[in-house]
């Protein structure tokens, strides 16, 4: 059963909310009336909706539009600060789901929103945090930590298999030979109904099986080697490529475990 959770924008435009969960906390299928920003301060967020799954890695976020069916995993110790945002409160917020980067201002205008009062006066420092938060969202740049479901029943089935063996070699010949599937067949098809060349949506479900372990302790080494990389550098290239900087620096305490 899906639960419906309604909040009050009478008096403000979003609703900022702080909450830590432990490892192992789920939050079971629900939705909102509103929109939902997530930003974790630390740990990793796993969220499920319909469409796809979303990967939060520490000090970014995901946006979830109004209406959006989704379930939480945690893993590690998360601390989470979320807006429930007001679907009407500006023209222009995003359509879709989708995990963002959260700048530094932008973080501090979070933090700072936990403690405005529901009610403010017109002009005053609450309204103007209240807006510029508005005004934030709507410039958040979008992370390639999700990989969206295909519509259909094949091309499922086939994602389903490749997150079940993130390791194996996936290429696109491999997929269209176990599909019965021409190369140029598969990559339009797949390219239609998720958005993604399927050699990106792999390393999308790589990178996202790759910050859940490495949030739960994993090392470095283990990881790289069973998601089918010849060796860490491979694979702490791809992790720069896509974070900015080595699982040594955003994880150090599992690159530690792994020299001992």
């Amino acid at each position: 059963m899906t639960a419906v959770l309604n909040f009050d924008f009478t008096s403000r435009p979003l609703v900022p909310y702080a909450h830590d969960y432990a490892h192992g906390d789920a939050e079971p299928w629900h939705y909102h009336d509103c929109a939902q920003l997530i930003h974790t301060l630390s740990g990793v967020v796993k969220v499920e909706t319909q469409h796809g799954n979303w990967i939060v890695p520490p000090s970014r976020g995901v946006w979830l539009p109004a209406g959006t069916r989704h379930a939480l995993q945690i893993v590690g110790q998360v601390a989470a600060r979320t807006l429930f945002v007001d679907p009407l409160a500006r023209a222009d917020l995003p359509a879709s789901c989708q995990v963002v980067q959260i700048s530094p201002l932008l973080r501090e205008l979070i933090v700072s929103a936990i403690a405005l009062p529901e009610s403010y006066s017109a002009g005053s420092r609450a309204e103007r945090i209240y807006e510029l938060i508005l005004d934030e969202i709507r410039v958040m740049d979008v992370l390639p930590f999700g990989f969206p479901w295909p519509e259909s029943a094949r091309l499922l089935a086939l994602c389903q298999q490749v997150q079940q063996q993130p390791g194996e070699n996936w290429t696109l010949a491999r997929a269209a030979a176990e599909l019965c599937v021409a190369e140029r067949t598969l990559a339009r098809h797949f390219s239609r109904e998720t958005g993604l060349q399927f050699s990106d949506w792999v390393r999308r479900v790589r990178i996202s099986v790759a910050l859940t372990r490495l949030a739960q302790g994993d090392t470095v080494l283990a990881v790289a080697l069973d998601l089918g990389y010849d060796s860490p550098d491979a694979f702490s290239a791809m992790f720069r490529r896509l974070l900015g900087v080595t699982p040594a620096n955003y994880f150090p305490a599992a690159e530690k475990r792994g020299r001992r």
